[in-house]
């Protein structure tokens, strides 16, 4: 086990430092101080082949304002708020509104454009680089003075990172985090996703209206069958076809998946060319599955020209605008209690 760091650049004065995690088997995990972003996971092939799974680049220049938050842990508030505009304990509350009028994933200096504290953790079984970054009271026009941990860690023996989140306030607050990173099992973005199959434990999506919030239904995937994943699908069953839902987020999926209590909630995506596998668990109610509709433009990632479809997000959360819907799993979190949660993300 090994944990390496270098300068990556510099913002405002502050050094930007890259962190990398090594396993036994090079399996291995970087990822940055600023807006704790993976910039690139090695994970092998069916021939023990190591190659980048998630979209990420070689400078700091490249992320720039990182627009579509690749790697980035994402927060106060994952996903996006109607308005911006949200009322807790008989207090009202306005947030930025940097989403066509609607908040989205924590505004403009949410979680993912902070500089966190880091430090690194090493034991006989683990590497873990631990990220802490403090919110006051008012940031980006949330509640509560808000201390948010967040915990890489790298087992010896599992090629599998798992993210362990922490956090309290002071105040009775909103909370829903995630990762948001973009991945390709094809190895080094060979392929578009498209032809990735994808198995996701869920009865109900949610349908989403014109500004992409959720219109508080929750539609049976049996009753929609381009959104059961139950028994896996390829993503291009979606993506080349004309559904109204599908067309209304740009010709794929942007869309809540409520995760079923019944069974354990494994997510599963694999590319049969590569013969890689991702296993996802997760504590959390919900995930949101993202097929990079809008991510096409003039850059590239290491040397691949960006394009739709180049990765996929698979964002473990509550659900998108759930203080405005008393029937989603909710996201206030109490004044001085503990809030907790975990993802694990294996590669096999």
């Amino acid at each position: 086990m090994a944990i390496t760091k270098k300068t990556f650049g510099q913002i405002n004065g502050h050094d930007i430092t890259r962190y990398t995690l090594t396993n036994d088997k090079g399996f291995q995990v970087s990822c940055l101080d600023y807006g704790c972003i993976i910039t690139e996971i090695l994970a092998p092939d069916r021939d023990g082949l190591l190659e980048n799974v998630v979209l990420g680049f070689d400078t700091w220049e490249e992320y720039g304002s990182n627009p579509h938050y690749f790697g980035a842990v994402v927060g106060r508030f994952a996903g996006r708020i109607q308005e911006g505009a949200f009322t807790i304990e008989g207090t009202d509350y306005q947030l930025a509104k940097n989403s066509d009028g609607q908040h989205l994933h924590g505004g403009p200096g949410g979680f993912h454009a902070a500089v966190w504290k880091t430090k690194m953790i090493e034991t006989e079984n683990e590497s873990i680089v631990e990220f802490t970054h403090f919110s006051p009271d008012g940031e980006e026009g949330f509640p509560g003075n808000l201390t948010m941990t967040v915990r890489y860690i790298v087992k010896n023996d599992e090629n599998q990172l798992t993210i362990s989140y922490f956090a309290n306030s002071d105040k009775t607050t909103l909370l829903n985090v995630t990762n948001h990173s973009y991945f390709n099992l094809s190895g080094d973005f060979k392929r578009t996703i498209v032809d990735h199959q994808l198995t996701i434990p869920s009865g109900h999506y949610a349908e989403l209206n014109s500004d992409m919030l959720p219109t508080g239904k929750l539609v049976p995937v049996e009753e929609d069958p381009l959104f059961d994943f139950r028994k896996g699908r390829t993503i291009r069953e979606g993506t080349d076809s004309k559904h109204p839902q599908i067309e209304l987020v740009g010709g794929g999926y942007d869309h809540p998946f409520l995760l079923d209590k019944e069974v354990r909630p494994v997510i599963v995506l694999k590319d049969e060319e590569s013969g890689r596998s991702l296993q996802v668990e997760t504590t959390e109610p919900a995930v949101v599955l993202y097929t990079a509709n809008h991510i096409g433009g003039p850059y590239s990632f290491k040397g691949v020209a960006a394009q739709n479809q180049l990765g996929l997000c698979l964002e473990t959360q509550g659900m998108p605008d759930s203080i405005h819907h008393p029937h989603f799993p909710s996201a206030i979190l109490k004044a001085e209690e503990a809030f907790e949660s975990r993802t694990v993300y294996r590669f096999v």
